[in-house]
């Protein structure tokens, strides 16, 4: 079974993307912030396939995230997705340059995640 991450610290955020990624198939863990995220991955690295990640997060935010994610050569083929309240142009610009698979504007529909996911290359 495909395993994802999902990182936000709104835990209904969480329960949201959860129950529709375990629609999808996948099983998926969750995390609050980036710090706990990075300590999941550590445990599961070759596991998780997908990270759903929000932007503003305490302790270590999605952005910060991203790039820590990106500087382990183990973990290029990993899709991260941004999903965030950051709706500025710069903003998504800036998280696609980090290396941002897709990035998904709250709120959003289990239609707009689906058709990320299918851009982002991991779902049919």
């Amino acid at each position: 079974m495909k395993k994802a991450l999902v990182v936000d610290d709104s835990r209904a955020v969480r329960m949201i993307l959860s129950k529709t990624l375990k629609g999808l198939g996948y099983d998926v863990r969750e995390a609050a912030n980036g710090i706990e995220a990075l300590e999941i991955i550590a445990l599961e690295k070759t596991e998780v396939t997908l990270v759903l990640s929000d932007w503003n997060m305490p302790e270590m935010n999605g952005l910060e995230l991203l790039k820590q994610l990106r500087r382990d050569p183990e973990l290029a083929s990993l899709v991260v997705i941004m999903v965030t309240t950051e709706t500025e142009l710069d903003q998504m610009a800036v998280a696609l340059e980090a290396g941002a698979n897709e990035y998904v504007m709250k709120p959003f529909t289990k239609e707009i995640l689906v058709e990320k996911l299918q851009l982002a290359g991991v779902h049919p």
